[in-house]
Order: structure tokens, then C-alpha cells, then sequence
């Protein structure tokens, strides 16, 4: 792969180094996302990565002042704007895996534990994170602090607006849990080209008590009118079995009741959704109901899909930077080093779902990648 086409994506990032460098900053950045493809979890590790993987790095970029210390590493990435290194990172994985039209986008916060600095009072960051949950591939993030539980969910509800404003969402359909059911939210989406599905709680009481009051009437009534007609209401069941436990799931959804007084309130409001969850394990039952509004009357199946794709930004995303990339154990603190470490964590990952040549979980593929010059190669450059 020509220099020239690496280039291309990080054209529009600022070089923090005043003074004339030693290391071209296309070679630092490349290098420590190939090295994070390939189990580096911290400087150090990319440092040693690069020094073993010159031959290899060589195909493509001018490795004649060679690599450089983890130290430097750590300075320039402490210096890196995050918002231009993310730009940069996204356009480098859509480049190669193109972001499906009518995608569901999930959005969802996550907490970096150990970037908490006692020492100079720096609070943990706050990540608020959109997964395109088809492609399996990081939209965007904001950063928020995380001092308190409701300083959180108020830095979080502040962050999902900004982060609708970095990403695409025309024409998708965006899915957040009940910490952004917020008239403000669902208006930003809409204005924006978006449709909303949203998880609405106790957090909205009128909203929530009308749907939850809405679908048990007709539940009760199995869905029959007063009249003897049929509700307009969509439907689909599931039954999964697996790990020791039985779950059996189903969703409806209908349009929008006209005696629902808070339906103003909501911009584009047109459906309101439930989720039953029904699980059994060792003879108990353990019963959960969700409620949603959205902005689309979408057929049961998609809601399906939207509902269950949602919490695909836990499992694929989430649980993946914490046990297969060690995020919450991380260290990394100063500066803007912490939100760059995570940047290149999930573009390694969208890397490493989107390809699929290799039948095996994220955590082997990294091992592939670090033995296997060919598949780090497919990896990182879709060749």
C-alpha cells in the first residue's frame, strides 16, 4: 500500500511538535494503530512492537530515523487533538468497510476507571460512543468527566447532542437507552435527517406511565378493540436457548394512541414500542419490560433489531474494550492521551470485526495479526 494513500487520511491532522521532528507523525500514528491491532496496550508495547515490525513497516512508510521511544510516543499523543484524530481514524476504516445505508446506530457512555489522576485532580473520562451495530464499526465519541453518578448522567445528556452533531445519522435510525429520552434529543435527531427508538423510564413518569398503561389494556384485551376490531398493532416472538438458560422475548409495537397526552412533546413521535423478556434458568423465571417511543412505525422485526442492536454496543463494543483490549485497566492519564489510546482502541477493533476471513473472536485475531504479517496487512489495509 502506497505512503501516499495513509497519507490521504491524515492530512487534516495538526502536528503538536513545534520544533522540526525526527519522526514523521504519519509514521507515529500508524504505527501505534497497527501496533493496538496487534495486542499493544500501552506505549511501551507499541514502542516494542515497532522495533520488531521495521522490515514490515518499511512496504509503506519511510522508516529510515527508525521508531521512537515510548516516551515520545506518550508526549505527541498527549498533544494530539482528539476530535481531528478521530475524523482521521473513522475516514481510514470507512475508506475500507462502507457504512450501510439505513444503519442502526447505538449510543451509549462508558467510563474510562483507571484515567483518574489523584494527583493532579483529573477525573475519570466519560466516553459517549456511537456504534453503527451492523457494520460493527465506531462512529464517533465525546468525552465528558465522571465524577459523580448524576454529574455523569448530566454530562452525558449534554454530550449525546454534540455527538449527533460529528456523525452522520440521515436516514438512520438511532437507538440510546433511557438516559437520552429527552425531548432536546429526540428533536436533534429528527432536525438532523435521523429517526429516534428511545427507552423510555421513570425518568420521563407521564410518558412512560402512559405507554406502560396503554399496552396493558390492550395486552389484557389480547389486542381486541372495544369494537370488536382488531388493534393495529405488530408483533414477533423469539426463543433462544444457550448457557444453561431459556429466553423468550417479544415485541409490539404500535402508532402513536391519540389519547396519549405527552405525544406533542416529542418531535416526529409516530410509534410507541414494548419489549417483554422472559428468561428461565435452573426452573425460575425472571421477567423484564422495556418501553420505547420512536419516530418511525417500523415493522416488528426492525424494532426487534433495534431493541437487541442497541445492547450490541455492550457486548460488541464495551465488553471488547474491557476484556480483550484491558480498557478499564489502563493507566494512561496525561494530557489527551487517555482519549487518543481509547480513539485507537476502537478503530482496532472495527478493524478487526470487519474482517472476516478469520473464524475466530477479536482476541485471536489481535494474536493472528501480531504473528502473521499477510493478516495484519488484511487487517489494517483491506489488501
Amino acid at each position: 500500500m502506497p505512503v501516499a494513500a495513509i497519507e490521504s487520511h491524515f492530512e487534516s491532522l495538526t502536528d503538536p511538535r513545534v520544533k522540526e521532528s525526527t519522526y514523521p507523525l504519519i509514521n507515529i500514528v500508524t504505527m501505534a494503530l497497527c501496533a493496538v491491532v496487534c495486542g499493544a496496550d500501552d506505549f511501551v508495547a507499541i514502542a516494542r512492537w515497532a522495533n520488531t515490525k521495521i522490515d514490515w513497516l518499511s512496504k509503506f512508510l519511510d522508516m529510515s530515523a527508525g521508531v521512537p521511544s515510548h516516551d515520545r510516543f506518550n508526549a505527541i499523543f498527549r498533544q494530539l487533538k482528539p476530535d481531528e484524530f478521530e475524523r482521521c481514524l473513522l475516514s481510514w476504516v470507512t475508506d475500507l468497510h462502507e457504512v450501510s445505508d439505513g444503519q442502526i446506530i447505538a449510543i451509549d457512555g462508558k467510563t474510562l476507571r483507571r484515567s483518574y489522576d489523584k494527583a493532579s485532580s483529573k477525573s475519570a473520562i466519560h466516553m459517549v460512543s456511537a456504534w453503527a451495530t451492523d457494520n460493527h464499526i465506531s462512529l464517533g465519541q465525546v468525552t465528558t468527566n465522571a465524577e459523580t453518578p448524576n454529574e455523569k448522567a448530566s454530562n452525558e445528556i449534554t454530550a449525546i447532542p454534540k455527538l449527533l452533531e460529528i456523525i452522520e445519522i440521515s436516514g438512520a435510525l438511532v437507538t440510546i437507552d433511557a438516559m437520552g429520552c429527552q425531548t432536546a434529543i429526540a428533536e436533534k435527531i429528527v432536525d438532523l435527517g435521523g429517526d429516534y427508538c428511545l427507552a423510555a423510564k421513570e425518568n420521563q413518569p407521564t410518558t412512560y406511565q402512559e405507554i406502560a398503561d396503554h399496552f396493558s389494556k390492550r395486552v389484557a384485551a389480547n389486542f381486541i378493540n372495544e369494537d370488536g376490531s382488531k388493534a393495529d398493532v405488530r408483533r414477533t416472538f423469539t426463543d433462544e436457548k444457550g448457557h444453561g438458560r431459556v429466553e423468550h422475548r417479544a415485541y409490539y409495537i404500535c402508532r402513536v394512541p391519540e389519547t396519549m397526552t405527552t405525544a406533542s412533546r416529542w418531535k416526529g413521535l409516530l410509534a410507541i414500542g414494548m419489549s417483554i423478556n422472559i428468561t428461565e434458568r435452573d426452573g425460575e423465571e425472571q421477567h423484564s419490560v422495556r418501553y420505547y417511543i420512536l419516530s418511525k412505525f417500523l415493522s416488528a422485526k426492525k424494532f426487534a433489531e433495534a431493541v437487541r442492536g442497541h445492547w450490541g454496543i455492550e457486548n460488541s463494543l464495551h465488553w471488547q474494550l474491557d476484556v480483550t483490549f484491558g480498557e478499564d485497566q489502563s493507566r494512561v492519564r496525561k494530557g489527551y492521551a487517555d482519549q487518543n489510546q481509547s480513539l485507537l482502541r476502537r478503530t482496532a477493533l472495527s478493524l478487526l470485526k470487519n474482517e472476516t476471513t478469520a473464524k475466530v473472536g477479536v482476541k485471536n485475531k489481535r494474536l493472528t495479526a501480531g504473528w502473521d504479517d499477510d493478516y495484519l496487512t488484511k487487517v489494517v489495509f483491506g489488501a
